[in-house]
């Protein structure tokens, strides 16, 4: 599994990366079998987003790092070095292009979208 990392490089350019996902064993519940799980993200807040198809914003950087996770619907999002990438239900996009032109964003199709704001620590 991997999620897509939205970043800006020092000189505030934003940029794609496909992260993988690892796994490891680990003992969820002692009176059970291990489950496979991925490393934790500390998170401060969670929301859900209801977003019209049309909706678009102009060039922006994210307010904070955040996981943008698709429910319903599809995404579409600019980088400032002009690469563009759908995202639809079941996509995981980490949003940290805090510095910069930062991105722009497009609702291809009516979407609900879970938003979890990542504490301030790289994970």
């Amino acid at each position: 599994m991997e999620y897509i990392r939205l970043f800006a490089d020092d000189a505030g350019e934003s940029h794609f990366d496909d992260v993988q996902i690892e796994f490891a064993a680990s003992e969820y519940i002692s009176s059970a079998p291990p489950l496979e799980l991925s490393s934790m993200f500390a998170a401060t807040q969670f929301g859900l987003m209801n977003a019209p198809a049309g909706w678009e914003s102009d060039w922006h950087s994210s307010s904070g790092r955040n996981f943008f996770v698709v429910i319903q619907g599809e995404w579409e999002v600019t980088a400032s070095d002009g690469e563009r990438r759908r995202f639809g239900p079941q996509s995981l996009l980490l949003v940290e292009d805090t510095m910069g032109k930062g991105h722009k964003s497009r609702v291809v199709s009516d979407s609900i979208v879970a938003m979890i704001e990542l504490a301030d620590s790289r994970g």
